[in-house]
C-alpha cells in the first residue's frame, strides 16, 4: 500500500476521532428549547463528552491491548455514529447526555490507537511528520462537526442535523477501513506488565508532556472562551453568528501543521515545539489592539500553534514511551482535557480584574510555561532513555 495513502488514513483517523466532539457546541439554544432546560445546562453535552474522554483514555492501552490496532480504530470509528444517532432521537436530556458520554467513551480508542500506531510504524523523525497529518484531520474534523451541524440544523432541524453526522463519521470509519494497513496485534504493550507500562508513562520526560499538553489546551480554550465575549461587545458588537465564523480560522491549521510536520523531519518535535511556542506568545499579543483584523491574524496564528505543539506532544511521546504507547497517550488526552476544563476557570479572575488584556496574560503565561517544559525535558537523549532500548525509534519492540 502506497504510503501517501497511508498517510491520507491517518488524516481520517483524526478527522474520525473529533467529527463528534465538539458537534452540539454552536446549538445549544436549540437545544434548550428542545429538552426544556437552560442553554448553559444544554452546554453539558459538550462536558460529558470530554469528560468521558478523560475517564477512560489511561485505560486504551489495556483495554485494548490483544487487538489490531487498525481493527479498533474502525470499530471505534464506525461505532462512533450510533451514539451520535441515539443523541439524535433521544426522548429526554438525560437520555442525550448518556448518549454523549457514550460518544466520549468511543474517541480515545481512536485518537490513542492511532498515535500508538504512527509510532510503531514510522521511525521518530518521520513520526512527527504523519503525527501533524493526523493533528490536521483533528482540526478539520472538529471544524466539520460545528460547521455540518450547524448548517444543517438551519435546513433540517437539529435532530436530522446530526443523523447526517452519523452518516458522515460511518463514511469516514469505512474510509479508514479502505486505506488504513493491518498492523498486527499491539505485542509491545501486550507483553509487558501493568506495572511496567504504567513505570514508562511515569518517566519524566513523558510526564512532561502531559503537563505540556495540559497548559496548550489551557491556552486555547482561554483564548476562544473568551474571545467570544470580548467581540460581542463595544466596539466589535459580534453577533452569535459572527462569534461562530471565528472558529474558520482553525482552518489555517489544516493546511499549515502538515507542513510544519515537514520541515520538522530532520529536526524532531522538539525545536518545532519551541518555535509554536514563540509563535502562539506572538499570536496572542496579536489580539491586544481593538483591530478585527489584527485579532483574526492573531486566532489564526495561536491556534494553528497550539495544534503543532500538539503533533510534537504527540510524537514525542510515542517515542519517549515505545513500550507504552497507548497508555500514554491516553494519559497525555486526560490531562490534555483537564487542562482545557482549568482554560476556562482559571483567566476568570484576571479577565474581571484586567478585560482581554488579563486574558492574553493568562494564555502567554500557560505557553511560557510549555516552552519551559519541552526546553528542559524534550531532549533526544532523554527521550530515548530505557523505554525503547529494544528496538529503533518509531519501531515497536518486542
Amino acid at each position: 500500500m502506497k504510503d501517501k495513502s497511508i498517510r491520507a488514513a491517518f488524516f481520517l483517523c483524526g478527522f474520525a476521532a473529533f467529527i463528534n466532539l465538539y458537534a452540539t457546541q454552536g446549538i445549544l439554544r436549540e437545544l434548550a428549547v428542545a429538552f426544556g432546560v437552560s442553554a448553559e445546562r444544554a452546554g453539558q453535552g459538550v462536558s460529558a463528552t470530554t469528560l468521558a474522554v478523560a475517564i477512560i483514555a489511561p485505560f486504551v492501552g489495556t483495554l485494548a491491548a490483544r487487538f489490531n490496532r487498525r481493527d479498533v480504530i474502525v470499530a471505534a470509528a464506525l461505532a462512533s455514529a450510533l451514539p451520535v444517532v441515539w443523541s439524535a432521537h433521544a426522548p429526554g436530556f438525560a437520555s442525550f447526555l448518556a448518549a454523549r458520554f457514550a460518544a466520549g467513551v468511543l474517541m480515545p480508542f481512536i485518537f490513542a490507537m492511532s498515535i500508538s500506531y504512527i509510532g510503531e510504524r514510522y521511525h521518530r523523525e518521520r513520526a512527527t511528520e504523519v503525527s501533524a497529518i493526523f493533528v490536521a484531520g483533528t482540526t478539520l474534523g472538529g471544524f466539520a462537526g460545528r460547521f455540518v451541524t450547524n448548517l444543517f440544523t438551519s435546513l433540517l432541524g437539529w435532530r436530522h442535523a446530526l443523523d447526517i453526522v452519523a452518516v458522515l463519521s460511518f463514511a469516514t470509519g469505512l474510509a479508514i477501513y479502505a486505506s488504513l494497513p493491518a498492523s498486527g496485534t499491539v505485542r509491545a504493550e501486550g507483553s509487558c506488565a501493568t506495572k511496567t507500562q504504567w513505570k514508562l508513562a511515569m518517566r519524566g520526560p513523558v510526564l512532561a508532556s502531559f503537563a505540556v499538553g495540559a497548559c496548550v489546551l489551557a491556552s486555547q480554550v482561554a483564548t476562544f472562551t473568551f474571545v467570544g465575549l470580548r467581540l460581542t461587545r463595544a466596539p466589535f458588537d459580534f453577533s452569535t453568528a459572527g462569534i461562530g465564523a471565528i472558529y474558520a480560522v482553525f482552518l489555517v491549521a489544516v493546511v499549515v501543521t502538515p507542513i510544519s510536520g515537514r520541515m520538522a523531519r530532520h529536526r524532531g518535535p522538539r525545536d518545532l515545539a519551541l518555535a509554536a511556542v514563540g509563535l502562539a506568545i506572538a499570536g496572542s499579543l496579536l489580539t491586544l489592539p481593538d483591530s478585527v483584523g489584527a485579532i483574526l491574524v492573531g486566532l489564526a496564528l495561536g491556534s494553528t500553534a497550539v495544534f503543532v505543539e500538539q503533533a510534537c506532544a504527540n510524537a514525542f511521546i510515542s517515542h519517549a514511551a515505545a513500550g507504552a504507547r497507548t497508555t500514554a497517550i491516553g494519559i497525555y488526552l486526560s490531562c490534555y482535557y483537564f487542562g482545557g476544563s482549568l482554560g476556562s476557570v482559571l483567566p476568570i479572575p484576571a479577565w474581571h480584574r484586567w478585560g482581554w488584556a488579563g486574558c492574553v496574560a493568562f494564555v502567554v503565561a500557560a505557553q511560557a510555561l510549555a516552552g519551559l517544559l519541552v526546553f528542559a525535558f524534550w531532549r533526544p537523549e532523554r527521550a530515548a532513555g530505557r523505554s525503547d532500548a529494544r528496538g529503533a525509534p518509531g519501531q515497536s519492540p518486542g
